[in-house]
């Protein structure tokens, strides 16, 4: 009877869709997984922006890691926080003190918001790259909307939410809020005047959506525009208080709420693994996704950043970037040689609002308005984990956007600004 030959062990940090992509190649290849995250899920950030302004529940864009590891043979899911590694004995240290050996390791345990050191923005401002905080959001929206209302004159009491970055995540957010403004509060809130309510959306660079055809991003900005969204274009901010925002031009703006969508960066945890840091925090890692100076430890996703050629911090890099590391500890275990990671643009694109986006393909051809925004919500439901998932969210989706134009939002506890705690006199 020939031994039973036991597979190698990997350790996977981070169950987003660099980590999540990774454990799937590497069960594919028989190997013993230990995947490992804070949460005990999966998130589909790109839809958070959903969950922040009531079109989707949390749990359509969430699915549980227990269930996904179950479906893998060999894998087995740890929920926990990766603090340290132990390179001399080749162990992940986690948060509650318990060691997990590996003989290979992938870290992709994502991003966290970068302030880009401006006072007052981390205390101050709210970001969306975590179900908590879409959730925190739309709290403190639909909260302040119910308190102006609630006042003896709405007409009075206005609501501005500014929006910082251009980019996807800003260009979304600021069209749905403005959706909410025009089509949202007349219905569920008569009491409450629209034109109090201001969305503003502030942009430090000369473009909305900078990785775009210039054609696209003019038509993002005109279409912000028609929905009524106050868009600032070469607007910095030098300071974020409890009421306001200070620009660098010596203007302020009294603020209800700031969203944060200026940019991403490293989790500064990983500033004390012994790993190569880069730009922004990042791991640095060679052309075949393994962390430069450690043969066995690989870095994915948004956490990486390939030194010879930086890929965008997109789903669709950290998805490929996962699989290729996977594929590269299947020929080190052969004992052959690595490969170096090709990347295959399948396009960008980023929602405006219902029945608008813009949609670039690699070959440089270029759609707006339904057709790009038809092909935004099928691609998304595509690649939402769980079948229960895409069902539900193409049911409040379709329920958001091919219905009569009437609220279907989905709200939550009232969170309430500093500004709002005055005008209710509490």
């Amino acid at each position: 009877m020939l031994p039973v030959i036991e597979m190698p062990h990997v350790v996977v940090v981070g169950a987003g869709f660099g980590g999540v992509a990774a454990t799937s190649e590497l069960a594919k290849e028989g190997f013993r997984v230990t995947l490992l995250d804070r949460h005990p899920y999966n998130t589909f950030q790109p839809l958070l922006y959903q969950v922040a302004t009531g079109g989707l529940n949390p749990g359509d864009v969430t699915y549980s890691l227990r269930y996904f590891a179950a479906r893998h043979a060999g894998v087995r899911f740890r929920r926990a926080a990766a603090v340290g590694i132990d390179h001399e004995s080749q162990e992940v240290i986690c948060d509650d003190g318990v060691r997990i050996g590996f003989d290979y390791l992938v870290v992709g345990n994502g991003i966290t918001t970068n302030h880009f050191g401006i006072p007052g923005a981390a205390e101050y401002t709210m970001s969306m790259y975590t179900r908590a905080e879409a959730l925190r959001v739309r709290d403190t929206i639909f909260g302040s909307l119910e308190i102006i209302a609630g006042t003896s004159d709405p007409n009075t009491g206005g609501f501005t939410i500014v929006i910082v970055g251009g980019g996807a995540t800003g260009v979304e957010m600021a069209g749905q809020l403005a959706e909410l403004k025009t089509e949202t509060i007349p219905s569920t809130y008569p009491e409450l005047n629209p034109a109090r309510v201001h969305v503003v959306l502030v942009e430090m660079g000369e473009h909305l959506l900078a990785p775009f055809d210039d054609s696209l991003r003019q038509y993002a900005l005109r279409e912000l525009i028609k929905r009524g969204v106050d868009v600032r274009l070469k607007t910095a901010i030098s300071e974020v208080h409890a009421d306001r925002v200070d620009f660098k031009d010596g203007s302020s703006m009294p603020v209800d709420l700031v969203i944060w969508a200026a940019g991403v960066a490293g989790d500064p945890v990983l500033r004390g693994w012994g790993l190569p840091i880069g730009r922004a925090g990042r791991i640095e890692v060679d052309p075949d996704t393994s962390v430069v100076g450690h043969e066995k430890i690989f870095a994915v996703g948004d956490a990486s950043v390939i030194v010879e050629d930086p890929l965008p911090q997109l789903a669709q890099p950290a998805i490929q970037t996962g699989k290729h590391a996977a594929k590269q500890i299947a020929r080190l275990y052969r004992g052959l040689d690595t490969e170096t990671f090709s990347y295959f643009d399948k396009g960008t694109m980023a929602t405006i609002g219902r029945g608008d986006a813009v949609l670039e393909t690699p070959i440089g051809v270029k759609f707006t308005g339904v057709i790009a925004w038809l092909g935004w919500i099928a691609l998304h439901i595509v690649f939402l984990l769980g079948g229960r998932n895409r069902v539900q969210t193409l049911i409040n989706l379709g329920s958001r956007y091919a219905g009569p134009r009437r609220s279907n939002a989905i709200v939550g506890d009232v969170m309430e600004t500093p500004k709002l705690r005055m005008i209710r006199g509490s």
